[in-house]
């Protein structure tokens, strides 16, 4: 009770929830008068992680009892949120490299200066060639905490380690969060509630698509729903899970590769005609297939038309090879076929995928308050986050069916 009084009026931390205890009318009566420390209230939530998660569960269930949901469409997306780790402590094996050669090189410039100082402070108390030798010794200890780190670092076989919280990672550039967690939500549209929630520390969305929407999918007893994620969710394996789970995907294909970076013909404007098995180029000369190799354990077929490309007109916009363009296709490439007819004959769902899954990330960041995470490690910041879109959503439910509304239900 403590707590979810405490997220729903933006006061998360054990120490400040303490003084609510002792201060504040409203949790003095709610407690019953008991004033635990700081300490009970941390512990409390360290030790009940894997419950709050439950009691997220129940109280969707409870939701989905008041026709809170619509389950038509789920828009699935991710956020980022910082972790008790500071980016100074977050090392890449690339990182610690750089930084071991940087330490060498000072390493040596110091050796060479005390070897030159030897030489020029003899006979005088030698206070130059003190300092030196402790800069040397602190360096020395320096660069052997990073052979440690290195050597821990490819022992597990991780891309990179975190000392403060293990688990947390070093996020993407351009989502402004140092070293934290991915967070992962699958709202239902009707009322953008969250239906299903995750804690990974994957860097970037790609490959959690099904993993995120099948159990929202599996919550709302559905038989066929449709779901919609952006562009950094598309990998055709995914997208062909999330088909043969029961569910309808739409995820725009990102514009990349070669050809996007150098200008040229984009794929997409290559037609792919299945009956004959060939593509279409922008000139209307026919690519067939000649070979195929592997992607993935995916067959990869490869189609050309050298001959074409040599007289054609269209050539310097196509490809800058020196005998003719290739495009490539995946044995399962009928699955993107689909998804991008859906995505043309329903464009406006991508804009209402923004209005749905922004609503609840707005809201915990900004009116809730939740920049940054409490706790350290993975079970701890799932559980912390159970509890985030438990109080969510509990909010939203008050506001949609009221509380006469919601204390009914909870009494029936």
């Amino acid at each position: 009770k403590l707590y979810i009084y405490g997220y729903l009026n933006r006061v998360r931390s054990s120490r400040r929830l303490e003084a609510e205890c002792h201060r504040n009318i409203e949790v003095i009566w709610l407690m019953r008068t008991l004033k635990p420390d700081f300490k009970t209230i941390a512990d409390f939530r360290s030790v009940n992680r894997k419950a709050f998660r439950a009691v997220f569960r129940a109280f969707t269930l409870l939701c989905k009892e008041l026709n809170l949901f619509g389950r038509e469409l789920l828009a699935v997306d991710g956020t980022r949120i910082k972790a008790v780790n500071n980016k100074d402590r977050n090392f890449t094996k690339g990182a610690l490299e750089k930084f071991i050669k940087a330490v060498d090189e000072r390493l040596d410039t110091y050796l060479k200066r005390l070897d030159e100082g030897d030489v020029a402070e003899n006979g005088t108390d030698g206070s130059r060639v003190k300092n030196l030798a402790e800069k040397i010794e602190a360096l020395k200890k320096k660069r052997g905490r990073y052979d440690e780190l290195l050597a821990e670092l490819e022992k597990s076989g991780e891309s990179q380690i975190s000392l403060t919280d293990p688990d947390s990672r070093a996020m993407a550039a351009h989502t402004k969060v140092g070293v934290g967690y991915n967070i992962q939500v699958a709202v239902d549209a009707k009322n953008k509630m969250i239906v299903e929630q995750q804690v990974s520390n994957q860097v970037v969305d790609m490959g959690l698509l099904t993993e995120t929407a099948e159990p929202a999918r599996e919550i709302l007893d559905a038989e066929n729903i449709d779901v919609v994620a952006d562009k950094g969710y598309f990998k055709i394996e995914d997208i062909e899970a999330c088909e043969k789970a029961g569910m309808t995907p739409y995820v725009p294909k990102p514009q990349r590769g070669p050809a996007v970076k150098k200008g040229l013909f984009r794929k997409d404007e290559f037609r792919y005609d299945a009956e004959r098995d060939v593509y279409v180029c922008p000139a209307g000369a026919e690519l067939s297939r000649n070979h195929e190799s592997t992607l993935r354990d995916l067959k990869r077929f490869h189609y050309t038309n050298p001959a074409a490309c040599a007289a054609c007109p269209l050539r310097p916009r196509c490809t800058t090879t020196a005998d003719r363009r290739q495009v490539t296709r995946l044995e399962n490439e009928a699955v993107l076929d689909r998804v991008a007819a859906r995505l043309k004959a329903r464009p406006g769902i991508l804009d209402k995928r923004r209005e749905t899954v922004e609503h609840p990330f707005g809201t915990i960041k900004q009116w809730m308050n939740q920049g940054a995470f409490l706790t350290k490690g993975l079970e701890k910041v799932r559980g912390e986050f159970s509890l985030t879109a438990l109080a969510y959503n509990l909010r939203r439910a008050l506001n949609i069916v009221g509380i006469d509304g919601l204390m009914e239900a909870v009494g029936a």
